[in-house]
């Protein structure tokens, strides 16, 4: 099938060009330089060892130094344990199959520590992620040939367009009291659907309730295991966390983001500790250990008697370990039987104890942001299919601009849309922000559709307070500068500062400290996020609200939401270049985070020359909602 192929073809330029940024990154940099890029984690020590499955031995290790630096690891990566004694040669690979705060557990392949892992300076350093272009690329392939199938092949004719979704009429259905009438046609139209539903949910319209109730109904009536999966690990854990607090069994697959007790024992590793058999297990692993430190004790300088001893002693630990081995699947089999959701991130759907399962239904959530080959993954392991997302918000990351432009940025959500509008419910009442802020977002991307709920429509910060403000900076002076690929413009960072200060000693009058309002400040520039960042820590008079005020970029505040946001759009040149301040559904998600007041600055004589700012900014004005930079100007 040509769809495949060009699907193939794209998947294959964006992995040579991910492949070179990381080689780039890595092959001519020092430690210290993959460390500060979230790459590696050294000094670590290790502080415990075990057997585990197939002669493995997974270790666990501890970063000694540098926690605050975010890093980059996750359940399911390759990584290499290294001595930065001779990094060349000292090295052994492995994955990492457990992450929490500053430690982690690394499977090496292996089954003893090399000798030069007692002489210290260890690190481990993240290799390219193979596996997950490896398990898009075999999805790719094997849907091209279940695609001529004509069974086995529906649901996949139907989403590249070649057949239509069918449904069948809903008996019996007591929709949740809970929900609006849009959640609740959802929700009806995921029962009615014998192929495919989808759910368009724009900012603040409580999609991932609706999902949850989509799913619990599907359970009660089917009563059938459903996969729910999503492109990150934090949305995996957010809706782990809610079908588990709607009292459903969830078996949470792979590693969570956020460590906490509630999710962790939602997760494979904590449900097999609890597991009646586990006793057993863990006298069977002590006893390969011990066999294992006597097998170790022979390390240098022995005879033929002492070889055989040592190998009788790893053979044994060995045959203890196929009993370990076992066991461990009996339990996981049971597991994973008993368990009415599972929930996994897209390539997580493979993970070695779902990978030969099939479901009825399989739930894609944050569609929107997720790779089209990586959802096949778990596609093929359904016979219906829920989509649930917004493509009108952040597309998925594509780092190949070729793959990008030629249509790896484009969504699987995005294309069903237009393939099967029958298939489509919009949620549109939203319960974030007031309807002015939601206002402009609504009539240019959602039809004019959204409504805000009574509980927000009208709330604002104090009386007379207005919900949305467009600041033009124009004929101000506050010219851009670019370092290397990044804009920043520090004049309008300190414009912002001083906005901001005065709405800030406003607010004092109105809001004990503990109830003060949440604060975003919002750039699309990461160079314009650092400028802010220096900048307010010279404002002192914010100082004091510092736990209150976040700064960061648009694609960080995905899924979140403050009461006041402003977004310094950076961009002012005499040439109108705007660069991707065109890509507008980003704006989208910057514009839709705010609950009770948006502040926009930016220069309306470079914006304007595209039709989407020039259109905002006539909206603002036709509200009362546009204000000059100069009434400010001290």
């Amino acid at each position: 099938m040509d769809y495949f192929k060009r699907l193939l073809d794209l998947l294959r330029t964006e992995r040579e060009e991910d492949r070179q940024l990381y080689l780039k990154l890595t092959q001519t940099t020092s430690v210290a330089h993959r460390r500060a890029n979230g790459l590696t984690w050294y000094p670590i020590a290790i502080r415990d060892q075990e057997m585990s499955r197939g002669d493995y031995l997974t270790v666990e290790v501890e970063r000694t130094t540098h926690h605050d630096i975010i890093h980059q690891f996750r359940f399911g990566m390759p990584a290499v344990l290294f001595s930065n004694h001779d990094a060349v040669s000292n090295k052994v690979e492995g994955t990492i199959n457990f992450v929490n705060g500053n430690r982690l557990k690394i499977t090496l392949r292996t089954d003893e520590l090399p000798d030069w892992a007692g002489d210290g300076k260890l690190g481990i350093d993240l290799l390219f992620d193979e596996n997950s272009y490896d398990e898009m690329q075999n999805a790719c392939k094997q849907a091209m040939v279940l695609a001529e199938k004509p069974v086995e092949g529906r649901l996949i004719q139907i989403l590249t367009g070649n057949k239509t979704p069918g449904f069948k009429p809903l008996h019996g259905f007591e929709p949740s009291k809970a929900l609006n009438a849009s959640q609740q046609a959802a929700v009806e139209k995921i029962l009615e659907a014998n192929d495919l539903a989808i759910v368009h949910g724009p900012p603040g319209t409580g999609k991932t309730t609706t999902i949850v109730q989509a799913i619990k109904a599907m359970i009660k009536r089917d009563n059938q295991q459903i996969l729910v999966v999503a492109p990150s690990n934090t949305a995996v854990d957010l809706l782990s966390e809610k079908l588990s607090d709607e009292g459903l069994n969830v078996l949470r697959v792979g590693n969570p983001a956020r460590v906490s007790e509630r999710l962790l024992s939602l997760t494979l590793d904590y449900k097999m500790a609890e597991h009646s058999h586990m006793k057993e297990i863990k006298r069977l692993k002590k006893q390969a250990s011990a066999y294992l430190d006597m097998a170790h004790k022979y390390k240098r300088h022995f005879g033929k008697a002492e070889r055989d001893q040592r190998k009788a002693l790893f053979a044994e630990a060995r045959n203890i370990m196929k009993d370990v081995d076992q066991s461990e699947q009996y339990i996981i089999n049971d597991l994973v039987a008993k368990a009415q959701v599972i929930t996994a991130t897209l390539v997580g759907a493979n993970h070695y104890t779902v990978r030969n399962l099939k479901f009825n239904t399989v739930v894609i959530d944050e569609a929107g942001q997720a790779l089209e080959p990586a959802c096949w993954i778990p596609i093929l392991k359904a016979q219906k299919l829920v989509l649930a997302g917004d493509h009108c918000q952040l597309p998925p990351t594509v780092k190949s601009t070729e793959a990008a432009q030629n249509g790896l940025a484009t969504t699987l959500l995005e294309k069903c849309v237009a393939l099967h509008p029958q298939s489509v419910v919009l949620l549109e009442e939203q319960y974030r922000m007031n309807e002015m802020i939601m206002g402009y977002s609504s009539s240019t991307f959602y039809a004019d559709r959204l409504k805000a709920h009574a509980s927000v429509a009208r709330h604002v910060l104090f009386n007379n307070d207005s919900p949305l403000v467009f600041v033009d900076t124009a004929g101000c002076g506050f010219d851009e500068k670019t370092e290397q690929t990044s804009t920043y413009n520090p004049e309008e960072a300190a414009f912002l500062f001083r906005h901001l200060t005065q709405l800030v000693s406003a607010l004092d009058s109105h809001y004990k400290p503990e109830h003060f309002p949440s604060i975003a400040i919002i750039s699309p520039y990461k160079q314009q996020i650092d400028t802010l960042k220096e900048q307010f820590l010279s404002s002192p008079a914010l100082q004091a609200y510092e736990h209150k005020i976040a700064i960061n970029t648009i694609d960080s505040f995905q899924g979140q939401e403050r009461d006041i946001v402003y977004i310094s759009m950076t961009r002012s040149n005499p040439d109108s270049r705007i660069g991707f301040l065109s890509d507008i559904r980003r704006m989208n998600v910057a514009m839709t985070r705010a609950r009770k007041k948006l502040v926009v600055i930016g220069d309306s004589a470079t914006l304007s020359q595209f039709p989407f700012y020039s259109d905002f900014i006539s909206w603002a004005q036709e509200r009362n909602a546009y204000q000059s930079a100069w009434e400010f100007v001290e």
